[in-house]
This record gives C-alpha cells, sequence and structure tokens, in this order.
C-alpha cells in the first residue's frame, strides 16, 4: 500500500513497464499539483520545474565547471572594447580611429572562427586554448605599452592579436552534445546564452571603473592579465574532463575519406549562421541606440541602467526558458523577439518623449526576455545539425556570423538614427530580427531518433552505447 496523499495532490504514477521515476519528478509533482490548487501557484510549478531541469544538468560531470571556466575566458571581451577606445582616443583625440581599432579585433576573431573550429574538432582543443591566451595576452599587453607616437600600428596590432582571441565559446558550444542529450543540451544552450549576459553587465562595468579610477592603459593591461587567467582556468578544465581528444564520429557523419564540402553550402546550417548575423545585428543596433538616447539627453549614466535592465530581461527569459520541456520552436522565438523590439519604438523620441527614459525599463525587460532564448534555440539547433566530428567548426561559422552582423549592423543602424532619431534606430534593429524570423520558416527540425534527440525524456549525460529504445516515446511540445 501506497503512502497515504493530502487533498490535492496529484500522484505521479510510475513510467509504463515499473522503472523508476526521472530525476526531477519532483519538480514535475510540484508542476501537477500547482496547476490542482490553482492559478496563483502556477509560477512556483513552473520555477519548480526548471529548477529541477537545471539540477539535473548541472549534476551532469564537467558541465559546470567547463561553463564557468568557458565565460571566465570570454570575460574580456565585453570591455576591451571600452579600454580600446578610451586608449585610442588619448593617442589621437579620435573616436573614428578608435572605432577602427576596435573593428579589427572583431575582424581577426571573425577571419579565423571556421578555422580554428576545424582545429578543435581534430583534438588538442586544450592546446589551442593555451597558445591563444599567450598569444592574445602579448598582443594586447603590447598596445597598452605602445607609445602614442605609434598609434599607427594599432590598427595591424589589433588584427593580428584578434586572430588569437579566446575560442572558448565555440569549443565549449561545440562540446555540449558530447556531455548531454535531450532536455539537458537544451538547458546548457539556454544556461549559456543566460549567463553570457552577465558578462556584458559586469565586464564594462569593471573596466569602465578601472579607466576612471588608474586610466585606459592600466585598464587593457588588467584585460590581459584576464585573458590569460582564464584561458588557464579553462585549459585545465578541459584536461580534467578528458574531452580535448577529436570529436567523435556518430552514426550518419560525412565519410572520412569523401572531400568534405564548406558547411555554409548545408542549407540547414547556412540559415542558421544567417540567423545568427541578423539576431545579432539586432542586439547590437539596440546597444547603440541606447548609447545614443543617453548622449542625446546628456545623460550618460542611464546607459548603464537602460543596458542592465535589457540584459537582466535576457538573464531572467534565458533561464525560464532553459527549464521549459520539449524542443524549441526557432519561428516563435524570433517573432516574439522582433515583437519584443517594435513595441518599443512608439516610445523612443520622435514618436513620444518621455519625461524619463527610466519610465520605458518594465518594457525594455520585457523586450531583454526573448533574446537569450532566441540564441540558445539558434546554438541548440546548430549543434543538433552539425556532423558529430564538425560541431566546433560549425561554432566557429556562429562566431564569424556574430562578428560580421555586429560589424555591418553598426554603420546601418546609426545611419537611421541619424536619419530618423531614436525610433528609427529601434526600428533598424528590429528589422534585423524580423528578417531572422522570415528565414527560420525555412529552418527544418532535425528527424527524432530516440532519446538522444533534444526534447524526449532522459536521465543522465549521453551514453556511449546504443540509445534505440524498445519503443518510441512522443516528443512534448515545443515552445
Amino acid at each position: 500500500m501506497g503512502p497515504k496523499r493530502g487533498p490535492g495532490t496529484v500522484r505521479i504514477p510510475e513510467d509504463v513497464g515499473g522503472h523508476p521515476r526521472q530525476p526531477g519528478a519532483e519538480g514535475t509533482n510540484r508542476v501537477h499539483t500547482a496547476q490542482r490548487h490553482g492559478p496563483l501557484l502556477w509560477p512556483l510549478g513552473i520555477m519548480a520545474r526548471v529548477l529541477a531541469n537545471y539540477r539535473r544538468l548541472f549534476g551532469v560531470p564537467h558541465v559546470l565547471s567547463l561553463l564557468v571556466w568557458s565565460l571566465l575566458a570570454r570575460f574580456y571581451m565585453p570591455g576591451q572594447m571600452i579600454a580600446v577606445t578610451f586608449l585610442v582616443e588619448e593617442w589621437t583625440g579620435s573616436y573614428s580611429y578608435a572605432g577602427l581599432v576596435a573593428g579589427a579585433f572583431t575582424l581577426g576573431m571573425a577571419l579565423v572562427g571556421p578555422l580554428r573550429g576545424r582545429m578543435a574538432d581534430r583534438g588538442g582543443s586544450d592546446r589551442l586554448v593555451m597558445v591563444c591566451g599567450v598569444v592574445f595576452a602579448i598582443g594586447i599587453t603590447a598596445l597598452a605599452l605602445l607609445p602614442a607616437s605609434l598609434w599607427w600600428l594599432a590598427v595591424p596590432m589589433a588584427l593580428v592579436t584578434g586572430v588569437f582571441g579566446s575560442p572558448a565559446n565555440q569549443i565549449v558550444r561545440g562540446l555540449w552534445p558530447r556531455l548531454t542529450r535531450g532536455p539537458e543540451r537544451q538547458a546548457i544552450y539556454a544556461a549559456e546564452a543566460t549567463t553570457q549576459e552577465l558578462l556584458f553587465v559586469f565586464s564594462p562595468v569593471v573596466t569602465a571603473a578601472v579607466v576612471a579610477s588608474a586610466g585606459p592603459r592600466a585598464a587593457t593591461l588588467m584585460l590581459a592579465a584576464l585573458a590569460l587567467a582564464g584561458a588557464i582556468g579553462f585549459f585545465l578544465a578541459l584536461r580534467r574532463a578528458g574531452v580535448t581528444g577529436p570529436a567523435p564520429v556518430e552514426e550518419g557523419a560525412e565519410d572520412p575519406g569523401r572531400a568534405r564540402r564548406s558547411l555554409i553550402r548545408v542549407p540547414a546550417l547556412a540559415l542558421l549562421f544567417a540567423m545568427a548575423l541578423l539576431t545579432v545585428g539586432g542586439v547590437i543596433g539596440m546597444d547603440l541606440t541606447i548609447v545614443a538616447w543617453a548622449n542625446e539627453l546628456n545623460t550618460p549614466q542611464y546607459v548603464m541602467v537602460l543596458a542592465s535592465v535589457w540584459a537582466l530581461g535576457s538573464l531572467v527569459g534565458g533561464a525560464i526558458a532553459g527549464g521549459l520541456p520539449g524542443r524549441p520552436r526557432l519561428v516563435r522565438r524570433s517573432l516574439a523577439a522582433a515583437a519584443g523590439l517594435l513595441l518599443l519604438v512608439p516610445f523612443m523620441p520622435p514618436v513620444l518623449h518621455l519625461p524619463t527614459p527610466l519610465l520605458i525599463l518594465p518594457l525594455l525587460f520585457l523586450s531583454g526576455m526573448t533574446l537569450a532564448p532566441l540564441l540558445a534555440a539558434v546554438m541548440g539547433r546548430i549543434g543538433d545539425l552539425a556532423p558529430s566530428d564538425r560541431r566546433s567548426e560549425a561554432f566557429g561559422w556562429m562566431a564569424t556570423a556574430l562578428g560580421t552582423g555586429g560589424a555591418l549592423a553598426s554603420p546601418a543602424v546609426g545611419a537611421m538614427i541619424d536619419g530618423l532619431g531614436i525610433a528609427g534606430g529601434v526600428a533598424g534593429a528590429t528589422l534585423g530580427l524580423l528578417a531572422a524570423s522570415g528565414l527560420s520558416l525555412f529552418v527544418r527540425p532535425p528527424a527524432i531518433r530516440g532519446p538522444a534527440e533534444p526534447g524526449l525524456p532522459t536521465d543522465g549525460p549521453a551514453p556511449t552505447g546504443p540509445t534505440t529504445p524498445a519503443t518510441s516515446p512522443r516528443p512534448p511540445q515545443g515552445h
């Protein structure tokens, strides 16, 4: 005889065949109980399910360590633009040349994204991380110590140094399918897209504080030290996890004896890379619009407030999306992101002049909630569709698309701000997300082959043996 149940509690039965409940069933039980008790407890049930999924995710060996150290290896990136801009402007008095130097860093990384991905897929990702970390730290240190009279060397130095920027993002994104499966795979991509927002909140704040207190040269040297420390930590995390060897070849992968075609010639992946380019273009465009709005009001202190609230919304939205069951629906998420930005247009000058930009914070938070879920869905779909032994290369192409999107969006949105005002800048950023939504209509979901596919039940990391079940479970609905 089973234990007695209290009134209103729904018992979750055992799995068919008498198998024990999946880990995280406690969270599901709370959801069902919340549904029984009424709509007031429904948010608590959702939160319980989200937390249960994340507990399962971070119970997978090495996932948490790899996530944390990959983020620390990238911590310098958002602050780098601030330090370099102030440093070069101090030398030359020109923001145009400072922007050129900052763009050279991004261009350098974009040029070698796929190449570094192929190197990681073939093994030795730990050595790749270490070499890039050491050379990048030397390059940015040399830039910080460059005499002002040699300012003209800054662009070629930035371009070469950017080639050795941290490859942590593409390496770790290529590793997640090797370490996780099912709901955990979608959750880890959402967790990474979410926690990455913390970098864009704290890295600029720390860098700006050092610039204000000790000058741009000291801030640039600090970022060099952080980049090296992050590379060492990620190098050690990769070795502890034992994932530095060549990527395993799964069933259905390309024949190694045949010439490989470029991944951008795979239609589904090419569409996803284009979506990434357009999405980050919208994000960068919105960042630029926030800066322009605060500058027009002569209130630069609003920049961090508005940007932080937008990032906080993305943080919350990504955390919730990572705990939802089922395969994410790209169309729904991309349309939600476009709608979130479009909602802001009527409240921006010259359409409407608010007494203070702070009045738009609630809408800005809601708009931000749609961004991390969209980026997580794009990354998850790339991880699903890329060949198992070329995933780091695929995310290298994604890194190139992100760099290109940011480089193209800044002047385009800037021109719309000059011609149409702040509302025009938001509208321009919205157009990028609307175009990404249009492309999402043509991205086919991967075929469901068993529990290793995203959205299907699982109770741990990806197994090494056969995974085909006796019966095919029905996947949960997407979101």
